[in-house]
């Protein structure tokens, strides 16, 4: 049977961001302080059995138990409290079963062609080199969007020894093994010292990073090729493979896992990466027409009959209008130009291009589904065609100069994407801009959700930066708190003022996806108005000063049930 969509607002963390573990925060949503804050809760994907990317490289979609328990979900069932769950379409890391099954039983395996064979893929349309890949000829590749330098390939050893090349558009690692000098007493027929110097050689070039061909055998040359060998039968990788959409044991995979996420308690499933997955030779490979379409089409014939709401998620510039055929097909649109437009507003004092957004969503009749911070960064690509070219620049010098940090376009310099800072830094530490900003989200068209740390007023974490080294720039926004660091928080002004309009966003029947809706605005004057269900809910904004009131009335009477105002923090 079909449900309807909550359109309450959404919390949105880790399993582990609130305490250590999911429990805790089911903890913290029982307290008196959170409840009825929040009706759903985006979990990040951690909450799977993942390895890398802090969850979007997942193995399997069981539940990773040493942060999340089935206890945990059926608690939250309990509070009123559904879902919003990744599913990537995309990829499944190297260690999920089906690649596992491959590496032990080669062309053997029963998913054989679960990943794609870049060979088998590009058969006739390039030349094979001396490395065992195809080449694509350069008319069938100028096109093609790349995520990292040189092809997406990752060199696969079969059981017989050779060497296939798999897809991989994102992550990858081989490792190899240290050796031990007993580790090659078979292969040097008993010579412990000449197995001791092999070892220490290859050591020193594996743990430098260079291939087993680089290590230096000067006077043991004629052990070079068996010790190779060795290696390269010992190798080990990390990362994350392409899925073959044209599998029929993928689309099982798909309707197993939508199954799974459903049971888990989702009612919103976020496709990530669903844009690479569709590929053809001699296309771009990244939102390929009609192929992304028609994939999104089967996959929500599988989810429809669970009453899943699916959430696309791209990021896409306005002026690419991805977002608008999105909607037009009657999919969730994820609104990344809300946090940009916010600090747009709030910077320049000027409310008319947020205004003129939240029209446009009326008028379209688009479904979307907003939030300031994210466990990414806050997105700026997305902004072009809404604001001028020198207005984003001065976003990101702003957000710079308060502590980001630039994410460029998949490594290209002086092509931006994201910001990486906590929303709460990116507004100056400023308590009052704070509050606007979650007024004017609750108050746009569309499902709030609400990244953990802004309500905790979390502050860019540079140290986090700094431990996690070369690519740790999103942990600057990614702290885990205690919950003692949670419940100080909410005992303060700012918090409490959060959880006073959350809970009125929650509460109050104007905030609903049939609700008549209306937002002018004049300068720094901005106002939004929901109607439904004999309730009007107001907010009127002064982005000059930062002041606001936000009220719920009956509609008939005009009697105020709810009042919150800037003074509150």
């Amino acid at each position: 049977m079909e449900q309807k969509l909550n359109f309450g607002p959404m919390l949105n963390a880790y399993p582990d961001s609130i305490g250590g573990t999911l429990s805790d925060a089911v903890a913290l949503l029982r307290s008196p302080a959170m409840a009825h804050a929040f009706s759903s809760f985006y979990i990040l994907p951690s909450l799977f059995n993942t390895d890398l990317d802090r969850g979007f490289s997942v193995i399997d979609y069981r539940l990773n138990e040493l942060l999340a328990k089935q206890d945990d979900l059926d608690a939250l069932q309990d509070l009123g409290i559904d879902l919003k769950l990744d599913f990537i379409l995309n990829h499944a890391s190297v260690l999920s079963p089906q690649f596992q099954d491959i590496l032990k039983n080669g062309p053997a395996s029963r998913y054989a062609d679960f990943f794609i064979d870049w060979n088998k893929f590009w058969k006739g349309a390039g030349e094979m080199t001396d490395r065992g890949y195809i080449q694509p000829d350069p008319e069938k590749i100028k096109n093609m969007f790349f995520r990292k330098a040189g092809l997406p390939i990752l060199m696969v050893r079969m059981p017989d020894g050779q060497d296939v090349p798999y897809w991989n558009t994102f992550y990858q690692e081989i490792r190899y093994p240290a050796l031990d000098p007993q580790d090659l007493l078979p292969l040097t027929g008993g010579r412990y010292g000449i197995a001791e110097k092999l070892a220490a050689a290859a050591n020193q070039a594996t743990a430098s990073g260079r291939l087993p061909e680089a290590a230096d055998l000067a006077g043991l040359e004629d052990w070079q090729a068996p010790l190779r060998e060795l290696l390269e039968s010992r190798r080990r990788y990390l990362g994350q493979m392409d899925l073959n959409i044209r599998s029929p044991l993928v689309w099982e995979f798909y309707a197993d896992t939508l199954r799974r996420l459903h049971d888990y308690g989702a009612r919103i499933v976020r496709l990530d990466a669903f844009a690479y997955a569709p590929k053809e030779v001699g296309s771009r490979n990244f939102m390929n027409d009609p192929g992304t379409w028609d994939l999104l089409a089967k996959v929500r014939a599988l989810a429809d009959p669970l009453s899943l709401t699916l959430l696309p998620e791209i990021h896409a510039s306005y002026e690419e209008g991805v977002y608008r055929t999105i909607g037009e097909k009657g999919y969730m649109v994820y609104d990344f130009f809300l946090p940009g437009l916010i600090l747009d507003a709030l910077e320049e004092k000027n409310g008319e291009t947020l205004a003129a957004w939240a029209q446009e969503i009326i008028r379209r009749g688009f479904l979307t589904l907003n939030m300031l911070g994210c466990h990414d960064g806050i997105p700026l690509l997305d902004l072009k065609g809404l604001l001028p070219e020198e207005r984003i620049q001065k976003l990101i010098d702003t957000v710079v100069a308060r502590g980001g940090m630039i994410k460029n376009l998949h490594g290209a310099k002086n092509v931006y994407y994201q910001v990486n800072a906590t929303y709460y830094s990116a507004l100056g530490e400023d308590n009052r801009k704070m509050l606007l900003a979650r007024a004017l989200q609750l108050f746009m068209p569309g499902k709030p959700q609400v990244w953990y740390l802004d309500l905790f007023a979390g502050r860019n974490d540079l140290e986090a930066v700094r431990r996690a080294g070369a690519g740790g720039h999103k942990e600057i926004n990614r702290t885990n708190l205690s919950l003692a660091d949670c419940e100080a928080q909410l005992s303060k002004p700012l918090g409490k003022a959060q959880l006073a309009l959350l809970k009125m966003r929650s509460s109050s029947a104007a905030f609903s996806p049939d609700a008549e809706r209306g937002v002018s605005c004049t300068g720094s004057s901005l106002a939004f108005t929901w109607r439904a269900a004999g309730e009007e809910a107001v907010l009127a904004a002064d982005l000059a000063d930062c002041s606001f009131v936000a009220m719920v009335r009956d509609s008939a009477t005009g009697r105020e049930k709810v009042r919150i105002t800037s003074e509150s923090c």
